[in-house]
């Protein structure tokens, strides 16, 4: 794996030194380049891999495309030139778009004070303002660490003073999406400055607009996660909690949903956020209450062939199974059926196949009866070709095993025709190829009856562990 790391101006000067040294053409002279470098353990993802133009002795000007811009920006930024300002804020936004390496380029190079700068410019100037909120989002894209307190400020000013106008509502919207992705501290910062009534607004003021809808169905998922590595305990569950309390987010979403029901983009962004709320017993209720689980089910079985959507549908209803009532209610409404169906149909993807599982396993907990529709309806036995289809994936193979498990731990009878399908060997197999499938993988062998090792590691007394 790469581990070391060169500047963006070391690796031109290696470039310019393979054509005027060794008189390679350009191509060349770029692509031995890349191979000397990564041959070295190199990682250049955040390099621009073009060919530049030296600078003669007499210019000044950056080499990269992006840098120039910026410069001609900070330029029009200190003479407070607001129409020149507006027409490269908007250059520059589309130039930060040709990939993560332009945009590390301009934020090394002190780009996120430029574009501030041009934002607190744009006054009450409303295409100004678009542009700048265009350009900061553009920039922050893979880059959230580039946002402080004035951004943070400027962001909700947005969102708050302009309210009523979809346009600044949605690159808002995108920019928050942006600055709160792997970054628990924005989140953190931003739902305290008052980011979820802004959002959930958005929705209520602009909700026939699907784009909208999108972007701020995603940006109120982020605001649930909890993918930051350098913090080891987020807010994801308070977040989620105060989405729904606080903000009638569940509401607001299913209403949404029932606004685009021939739209499958905006649905499957809808379903996945709603699954990210369902974080305790009567949120699951509130759903069911608020025609939710009708609405999703028929949506599985209008639109079983638009892969992404199957997928949300299957992960809100694995969400909502997290209730022991509404598990009835999903069986009941002929969901179990149309999961198989589902998983059946998108055999061969990994994540339709996990989500499928995932479902099935949570409706069989601590549900006999639910476990005999299951089995009825062909559930174990797409769930043993998930596993034969995606036997490198250790997420499919965890959630078929614990499918498995659930179905048989109140339901021996099933164990012989479950192991007659030749459940045994697949379960093995994860078991020997995933080592953080191990503890689901014996938890099922054990139920099914077959012969697997449960070593007793610590029996609590003193002295060290058994090896």
């Amino acid at each position: 794996m790469a581990c070391r790391w060169v500047t963006q101006e070391t690796f031109d000067a290696i470039v310019q030194e393979n054509i005027s040294e060794f008189e390679m053409d350009p191509e060349e002279a770029l692509n031995e380049a890349i191979q000397q470098l990564e041959s070295q353990g190199v990682d250049l993802t955040n390099i621009i891999k073009v060919v530049q133009k030296p600078c003669g002795e007499n210019e000044t000007t950056p080499s990269h495309d992006i840098l120039q811009t910026l410069e001609s920006l900070r330029d029009s930024v200190e003479s407070s030139s607001l129409s020149s300002v507006s027409e490269l804020l908007v250059k520059f936004g589309d130039q930060c778009k040709e990939g993560m390496a332009h945009r590390y380029l301009a934020g090394q190079k002190f780009a996120y004070p430029v574009v501030l700068s041009a934002w607190k410019l744009s006054g009450g100037d409303r295409e100004s303002l678009l542009n700048a909120i265009y350009a900061m989002s553009c920039l922050t894209d893979g880059q959230p660490d580039l946002l402080e307190p004035v951004g943070q400020q400027l962001l909700i000013e947005a969102l708050q003073s302009h309210a009523s106008n979809v346009e600044v509502t949605l690159l808002a919207v995108r920019l928050t999406r942006h600055v709160c992705l792997k970054h628990e501290q924005n989140r953190q910062d931003l739902v305290k400055a008052g980011i979820l009534g802004h959002l959930t607004t958005a929705i209520e003021n602009h909700g026939a607009d699907p784009d909208v809808v999108r972007e701020t169905c995603s940006a109120l998922r982020i605001l649930t996660f909890d993918d930051d590595i350098r913090v080891p305990f987020g807010h994801a569950h308070d977040h989620a909690k105060m989405i729904v309390l606080d903000h009638g987010g569940l509401k607001l979403l299913i209403q949404a949903a029932q606004a685009f029901s021939d739209n499958t983009v905006v649905l499957s962004e809808i379903c996945g956020t709603v699954s990210r709320l369902c974080v305790r017993n009567e949120f699951c209720q509130d759903v069911v209450d608020l025609g939710g689980l009708n609405f999703m089910v028929a949506l599985l079985a209008d639109c079983i062939d638009h892969q992404d959507l199957v997928k949300q549908v299957l992960s809100a209803l694995r969400a909502l199974a997290g209730n022991d009532d509404v598990k009835d209610a999903i069986v009941n409404t002929g969901g179990t059926d149309l999961i198989v169906l589902s998983v059946s149909r998108h055999l061969s993807n990994a994540q339709v196949c996990d989500q499928g599982c995932s479902a099935l396993a949570m409706l069989a907990l601590r549900k006999p009866e639910n476990c005999k529709v299951i089995m009825e309806g062909g559930g174990v036995l797409v769930a043993l070709q998930a596993m034969k289809a995606h036997p490198q994936s250790s997420t499919v193979q965890k959630q078929a095993c614990m499918v498995i498990r659930n179905l048989v731990s109140r339901n021996p009878s099933f164990c012989q025709p479950i192991l007659e399908m030749g459940a045994e060997s697949l379960i093995m197999k994860a078991r020997n190829t995933h080592k953080d499938c191990d503890d689901e993988a014996k938890a099922a062998l054990r139920d099914l009856g077959c012969n697997v090792d449960l070593r007793e590691l610590w029996t609590g007394e003193k002295g060290s562990l058994a090896q």
